[in-house]
């Protein structure tokens, strides 16, 4: 019987001339191949080096108030005094479900380091089996001996390719650069998670505060509609001043429910942030939203390339390109490969006969003649992909310098914006009283009363809103400042390898690496009936903590 063994790394290169030697390698072929395994045919790799300002546009707004520190806090949400926002947050990253996939990404990308790593060791297989044979016996040309056997065989096998010219060592490389981009996405995750968090929290806030507005402005209306109709009633007004006072009542009435739809929008959107079903999922209104406006250290400008996890995704990026490079360049060169196989073969169970073993070793060189220009098309592709990623790279510092002076922009205006704001609804709120003392005396009409009390709602309204986006741009500039996050939090390229060369057990949950793990027992988050974070908070089930894993 004859048994096909093939080097798999030997089969898929098929398309190249083989030339193929039979018999034993000299020892200084060996020596030769081992010397020439150390070359490296990647481009030495730096990353690019850009010329930032010395400081940010906005930074004076900021710079009496900035703080001693120079590295936001990884758990910056603390810092709005908000114990309902810290429940959130810390629910949202115990059993958001985007976030464990990210986290699940990354521990696959460490099993693509091992695949491609198993590339520079040697395979070792067994093989065994055997057969009945029967063949015709009115077959054309039959031979006159039996018409059966038997075929029994076991052996061994075992191939190994020498990394001559490093392309094996070069996609390893570039796997763990892939590993350690898919770690800065899955920090890139979380930072959203909270910023999105955060975001639409103040925004639901800001929604509380416009309800209360309307409740206490729906009162006054009501209580304006019965002083005009009880006026109306003694002839000291008219039937316009009541219909005004309907009016402004009852579209004030709208909009309150219109306010109310939004809220319940947001509720439904931070309950599938924090894993819960909308429908089981509450928090309570709170009228006033007081909660503190923090002011967070900027850093140098040349700090944010090391504190975005979005930069370190387009770095890492090009650091696999280039690396591919050294993989094309190495296709143009001779690729080496030996195999070796033997065993027993017999026609009948006699294997241990020493007459019946078989055996057969060899080497195989395979080397590219004239295939128009495949291997050239390939390398000027990874030439020009690096290069494309280097235009990313540069996109994306700039799309961050662009997030952190938006950001400044935003909070420096829209604080001041409040303050002006604030000072108006203090003037409306006087104005409003004194028409409307005036109204009941008979000193003045309905018409300047009703002017002063749109005036109040609007002036209100709008404060309210911009206390609210004041305070969702203080989280969009966090999140544009990294969030706390630094790029020595990434694992190291050797931390990306998940088990050593005989381990068999942990295989299910590899080490953790850059605080990212897998969720040991995922199904306890598949209940869906969380309750509101305020009961949570005062139950323990959820702890509020000062440190947050990285």
């Amino acid at each position: 019987m004859s048994i096909l063994r093939m080097d798999p790394f030997t089969f898929a290169r098929k398309n190249a001339c083989v030339l193929t030697k039979h018999g034993i390698l000299k020892g200084a072929t060996l020596a030769t191949l081992t010397a020439l395994s150390a070359c490296d045919l990647a481009p030495t790799y730096q990353t690019p080096h850009f010329i930032v300002p010395a400081s940010w546009h906005g930074q004076g707004l900021f710079h009496e108030a900035q703080p001693q520190e120079t590295i936001i806090r990884s758990d910056w949400w603390v810092l709005f005094a908000d114990p309902t926002l810290d429940t959130l947050e810390a629910q949202a990253m115990a059993g958001n479900a985007d976030l464990q996939a990210a986290a699940e990404r990354f521990i696959q990308a460490r099993s693509i380091v091992m695949e491609a790593r198993s590339d520079l060791l040697p395979h070792f297989a067994l093989a065994f089996g055997s057969s009945n044979n029967k063949s015709s016996s009115d077959r054309l040309f039959r031979y006159k001996g039996p018409i059966t056997a038997t075929d029994e065989f076991y052996g061994g096998m075992a191939s190994w390719e020498p990394d001559i010219w490093s392309s094996i060592r070069n996609r390893v490389r570039a796997q763990k650069y892939y590993a350690q981009a898919e770690a800065a996405q899955y920090a890139s995750a979380r930072l959203s998670l909270q910023a999105e968090l955060a975001t639409d929290y103040f925004a639901l806030r800001g929604l509380d505060t416009q309800n209360a507005i309307y409740t206490q402005s729906i009162s006054y209306y009501q209580q304006a509609l019965r002083v005009t109709q009880t006026r109306l009633d003694n002839q000291d007004a008219t039937g316009i001043d009541v219909a005004r006072a309907k009016n402004q009542l009852y579209m004030t009435q709208a909009r309150q429910l219109d306010v109310q739809a939004q809220r319940e929008v947001l509720e439904h959107a931070l309950a599938v942030l924090v894993n819960a079903s909308p429908s089981s999922f509450h928090l309570a209104e709170v009228a006033i939203q007081d909660g503190a406006e923090p002011v967070f250290p900027l850093g140098m400008p040349s700090e944010l390339l090391e504190r975005r996890p979005d930069i370190a995704v387009a770095e890492r990026e090009m650091a696999q390109a280039n690396r591919a490079i050294g993989i094309a360049r190495a296709a143009f060169y001779p690729h080496v490969s030996f195999n070796a196989n033997g065993g027993f073969d017999a026609n009948g169970f006699d294997l241990a006969n020493l007459a019946n073993s078989m055996w057969s070793y060899g080497a195989s060189v395979t080397m590219p003649l004239f295939e128009g220009g495949l291997r050239r098309a390939q390398l000027q592709r990874t030439w020009s992909n690096y290069r494309e990623t280097r235009d990313h790279y540069r996109m994306a510092v700039l799309s961050a310098f662009k997030d952190v002076e938006n950001g400044l922009s935003m909070t420096a205006r829209l604080r001041v914006e409040n303050t002006r704001l604030k000072q108006a609804v203090d003037a409306a709120m006087q104005a409003q009283t004194l028409t409307m003392t005036l109204y009941k005396g008979g000193a003045d009409g309905y018409l300047d009363a009703l002017i002063a009390q749109v005036n109040t709602l609007d002036a209100r309204i709008e404060q309210a809103q911009v206390q609210a986006r004041a305070l969702q741009a203080t989280v969009g500039l966090v999140r544009a400042l990294g969030g706390g996050w630094n790029d020595k939090l990434l694992p190291t390229p050797d931390q990306t390898m998940t088990f050593a060369g005989f381990q068999y057990d942990g295989l299910r949950y590899p080490k953790p690496v850059g605080g990212i793990e897998s969720q040991l027992a995922p199904e306890q988050y598949e209940n869906l009936t969380t309750t509101d974070p305020d009961t949570l908070a005062r139950s323990g089930k959820v702890e509020i903590s000062d440190r947050v894993q990285h």
